[in-house]
């Protein structure tokens, strides 16, 4: 995925989670067009990742990936930081090692 990553954002084409989300709703729920489906029914996003020009580069550079130049050939970096940040980590500003309350008593609207 980080050689996708790497491929993607050179193309200019690189979505995180948020943007697909959107571009799902944008396009396909509430855009007015016609739904793309897929044979099963189901509506497909990764129209972008699957592109034949995206897959030929990931393809043409997958055998030269190594422990050692993963973070020259690939967006290693990009990939770890998005993946913690869907986990609720890796944010700015946010002490995670500060003490934190687990049992928090919140009072709820209906009482």
């Amino acid at each position: 995925l980080s050689l996708l990553f790497k491929v993607m954002k050179a193309r200019g084409t690189h979505e995180g989670c948020i943007e697909q989300t959107t571009r799902l709703f944008r396009t396909q729920l509430f855009g007015g067009a016609q739904m793309r489906l897929d044979d099963a029914g189901r509506i497909r996003m990764d129209e972008l990742e699957l592109d034949p020009e995206v897959q030929s580069a990931v393809k043409a550079k997958w055998n030269d990936v190594t422990t050692e130049n993963l973070n020259e050939l690939t967006d290693f970096a990009g990939y770890r930081e998005a993946f913690l940040q869907m986990h609720g980590f890796e944010f700015e500003g946010v002490d995670y090692d500060a003490d934190v309350e687990p049992d928090v008593k919140m009072e709820l609207a209906n009482g």
